[in-house]
């Protein structure tokens, strides 16, 4: 009598897998690795001399300095209002809760340019809002303000839809459990609720800051984009590439590349430790 032959498979890996492996790291060289290599490749043949003349010029320091503080300052916003935004819409129901959940996705949706005439329409000295601000001498349109509110405008969605589900799928039971035990609101929130989002809320500020570090589109009609005022990194990069200076828009990009690469790589090891002293 014969016996069917059981064939052993990983249950980590589904049918497939090799395949499936495959196409994914083509489909990830073809589109990220191969054009960031090809930059890297043609920075590399730049003589360090010149380079570090490049990056150590007076404006590029100016427009680097100018670009992560407006996306730190963007990304830590949202960090705050992004999480409010998410548990509000996660924890409550309220008249209008689905046209405000449908306008966080508004900055996925529109184009950037659209977005940074918007946001100057509404903060230029000329507009609605900006006019009423001008009476208390505050001007944030054509500014580095300008910068940061359009950087939170593009960034908030990824906090926002990062969080979200995480507060949504939070189990009730350990806060009945908390609060069993005598914990009051305040308690349950910051010792077992906030900590079990933060991952989260850390993953989606550092992609907003990602985002924001190498936006360009609504930042240029929002910004008076003076050098060493409001210049910022993508659009130096831009005015360098306009003068045909490929040398140093290499080298530009490769650094900014590299720095934020370097933060990206140091936020991912902090959130996967704190998810691990979590579990």
């Amino acid at each position: 009598m014969k016996f069917p032959i059981k064939m052993k498979r990983d249950r980590g890996k589904i049918p497939g897998f090799g395949i499936s492996l495959g196409l994914s790291l083509s489909y990830i060289s073809f589109l990220i690795l191969i054009p960031i290599s090809s930059l890297v490749l043609y920075a590399a043949k730049i003589p360090l001399k010149e380079y570090f003349e490049i990056i150590l010029d007076e404006r590029v320091i100016a427009a680097f300095k100018i670009s992560f503080f407006s996306a730190t300052t963007a990304a830590l916003i949202n960090f705050i209002f992004g999480f409010i935004i998410a548990w509000i819409l996660a924890r409550h129901n309220f008249f209008g809760k689905k046209i405000v959940d449908a306008c966080i996705d508004l900055p996925f949706a529109i184009p950037t340019a659209v977005a940074g005439i918007s946001l100057a329409q509404v903060f230029s000295p000329n507009g609605f809002l900006g006019k009423f601000l001008a009476q208390f001498n505050i001007s944030l349109g054509f500014s580095t303000a300008g910068i940061v509110i359009a950087l939170v405008f593009i960034g908030l969605p990824f906090v926002v839809r990062t969080v979200q589900p995480v507060i949504e799928e939070f189990d009730s039971v350990v806060e009945e459990a908390a609060a069993s035990l005598g914990a009051n609101y305040f308690q349950i929130f910051f010792k077992v609720i906030f900590p079990s989002v933060l991952p989260a809320l850390i993953t989606g500020t550092a992609m907003a800051f990602a985002r924001g570090l190498g936006e360009y589109g609504s930042v240029i009609f929002i910004s008076s984009n003076m050098p060493y005022v409001s210049e910022i990194v993508p659009l130096l990069i831009i005015k360098k590439l306009m003068q045909f200076d490929y040398v140093s828009a290499s080298a530009i990009g490769v650094t900014m590349l590299m720095i934020a690469f370097i933060m990206l790589l140091v936020i991912n090891f902090l959130q996967n430790k704190m998810s691990k002293e979590r579990s």
